[in-house]
């Protein structure tokens, strides 16, 4: 059984120092008939659990704390009997929405989950924010970037605990070692590559 990417898109309330604004968030799943890793459980889990469509969820992985990537990791870990995982650098994020319930496990740069077989490999890439985490999958020429790098450039910043010096040296060190042609599949909007984007990386 092969690796395989399957998306959701769901909809919803990102809030933030105390403005609110309406988005579409990219859910990735990443796996094979049997296994498989959600990545950014946002704002309703079950059109997820219906993606998930009864594999073995072995975690829900956040790529950073924002309430919009993971106002719906609880209950999909609920329902889907799995572990949350995210950087404990944006755990005052996660305590804003999740008071009541600790992550599982933390990510930590450099580290490598296995998964139908393959390997993904963690990137710490702070600056949209202090815990933001990209995830490189070589098998498949593929970077799951969450809001540190988009279609157009880098993610946003300007707000509370974002840097947009941080955020454009954590890319340049992180992300454009990576090969021209590997896919980012964002946390919003449309795909792009590695090297469409180097252009774009400026502070």
């Amino acid at each position: 059984m092969s690796l395989r990417i399957d998306h959701v898109v769901t909809a919803g309330i990102f809030s933030l120092d105390g403005e609110d604004f309406e988005v579409e968030n990219n859910i990735w799943l990443l796996g094979d008939d049997r296994e498989v890793i959600v990545f950014d459980a946002a704002h309703d889990h079950r059109p997820i659990l219906e993606g998930i469509g009864g594999r073995t969820v072995k975690a829900v992985i956040c790529t950073h704390g924002h309430n919009d990537h993971i106002n719906a990791a609880v209950e999909l870990a609920t329902e889907a009997n799995a572990p949350i995982w995210m950087h404990p650098d944006d755990a005052m994020l996660w305590d804003v929405i999740h008071p009541d319930r600790r992550i599982d496990a933390p990510l930590s740069d450099g580290q490598s989950i296995a998964i139908a077989g393959s390997e993904l490999s963690v990137l710490h890439t702070p600056g949209h924010s202090p815990g933001g985490c990209c995830f490189h999958v070589p098998d498949l020429r593929t970077v799951f970037s969450g809001d540190t790098l988009f279609n157009g450039g880098p993610g946003a910043t300007g707000r509370s605990f974002s840097s947009r010096e941080l955020l454009v040296d954590s890319i340049t060190a992180k992300l454009l070692p990576l090969h021209d042609e590997t896919t980012v599949h964002t946390g919003h909007g449309d795909d792009t590559t590695i090297g469409a984007e180097r252009p774009n990386i400026v502070v």
